[in-house]
């Protein structure tokens, strides 16, 4: 049985943590509320830019732009959302572990695919199985401005309009609640559903120079600007996991001094029991 001295050296330890558990849960929650406040500004510039390219690229069916067309499909690219750091539960590990098994569904070898990573988390997981990575980026602040991701995001592009990759799929955990974050798989390109989930009657545009040249600038923009929104999303969904672990970590540490606290009580209380045995047995034996 452990000694009165071990057991208070646990509680003592073990409320150390929960101080620390306590405290990334109130950053991250606070983290979360920012995150989610971005992700959702973010939505109505999302949805009119969704409207004018679908109004422009559907409105005419001249209009040509490989963008919008599908091809024979030869590689495939994987645009992956992770966290540079853990403490967050699931958060990674469910996403990964997605990926991982699509790819090795989906493929033979590793010529057939290449993945663009965010986050260390993914990079050193993709790296550590010597599977393809061809671009990355860590140390993305909890808060992303477009300038953070901008040239990642349009090298991605680059990589469709370029037959480099002839399709291209996004990873990413969507925000739902606090408490509640969804792994999404979303093919970014080719653009070929871009009335999808679009449910406003598209507006009428008068074009200047023409739909094909407004296109050459806007689809890429606009491929880069869903990127954007993942990324959004999903820093939103890991300070939601985050904020989560920790708060399940204060709790098991209450429930673990609670345990101790009982333990150190019972062993307090036999020690004091003996101690008094032993007196009125040793005042007993002088009589």
């Amino acid at each position: 049985m452990a000694s009165l001295r071990d057991i208070k050296g646990r509680i003592t330890s073990t409320k150390k943590t929960k101080q620390i558990t306590s405290a990334m849960e109130m950053v991250s929650a606070s983290k979360m509320n920012k995150a989610e406040q971005n992700a959702r500004s973010f939505v109505p510039y999302m949805e009119k830019i969704q409207e004018v390219v679908a109004s422009i690229a559907t409105g005419n069916l001249d209009v040509d732009h490989p963008m919008l067309k599908s091809r024979e499909v030869k590689k495939t690219g994987y645009f992956v959302f992770t966290s540079d750091r853990g403490l967050a539960g699931a958060y990674n590990s469910n996403i990964l572990r997605t990926v991982y098994n699509t790819i090795n569904k989906r493929h033979k070898s590793s010529d057939e695919y290449t993945i663009i990573v965010i986050g260390k988390v993914g990079r050193e997981f993709f790296k550590n199985r010597n599977m393809p990575v061809s671009k990355e980026i860590v140390g993305l602040n909890d808060q992303p401005d477009f300038a953070d991701i901008k040239d990642l995001a349009n090298e991605t592009v680059n990589l469709y309009a370029n037959e480099e990759i002839d399709e291209l799929y996004m990873y990413y955990n969507h925000y739902e609640s606090a408490i509640s974050q969804v792994v999404t798989e979303k093919k970014l390109l080719p653009l070929t559903d871009l009335n999808e989930g679009n449910s406003k009657a598209t507006s009428s545009y008068e074009y200047e120079p023409n739909q094909e040249e407004i296109l050459q600038v806007l689809l890429p923009q606009y491929a880069e600007s869903l990127i954007y929104g993942a990324i959004l999303d999903g820093k939103a969904s890991e300070h939601a996991a985050r904020m989560t672990a920790m708060k399940n970590a204060t709790d098991n540490a209450n429930d673990i001094i609670d345990d101790l606290s009982l333990k150190y009580n019972r062993a307090r209380q036999a020690a004091i029991t003996q101690e008094i045995s032993e007196i009125v047995g040793g005042a007993a034996a002088l009589e």
